[in-house]
């Protein structure tokens, strides 16, 4: 019988490959958005998140998130199933709150243009 190595380091890194590719494609995404909706700024759905690829790709980054985490916990000696149980909630409080963050920006951006950002 194969026995997995002791501390399961492969389960972090697959969760850090998968969260560092989705991010990209998330960042790119957005980046395609903004300037769509710059291009278009009188359209209803411009500076919304309401592309399904983009809704797409944060859940995949979360995912990653999330096993990365688990991974870690895994190092640490946790059991998997609070491991991955504590990573869980742990992904999508943060996750949810790191999306509608994004979202009050958008619309920050949407009512001052990129200037309203500024901390000055």
């Amino acid at each position: 019988m194969y026995y997995f190595p002791q501390p399961p380091f492969l389960a972090a890194l697959i969760g850090l490959f998968i969260a560092f590719t989705f991010g990209l494609v998330f960042e790119k995404l957005i980046e395609q958005k903004l300037q769509e909706s710059y291009r278009n700024s009188e359209a209803e759905n411009s500076f919304k998140l309401d592309n399904p690829v983009i809704v797409a790709s944060y859940f995949g980054t979360c995912f990653g998130s999330w096993l990365f985490l688990g991974g870690g916990f895994l190092i640490f000696s946790f059991g998997v199933i609070p491991a991955y149980g504590v990573a869980l909630l742990l992904t999508i409080v943060t996750g949810a709150l790191i999306w509608e963050q994004l979202g009050e920006v958008l619309l920050q951006i949407k009512a001052g243009g990129p200037e309203s950002l500024s901390l000055d």
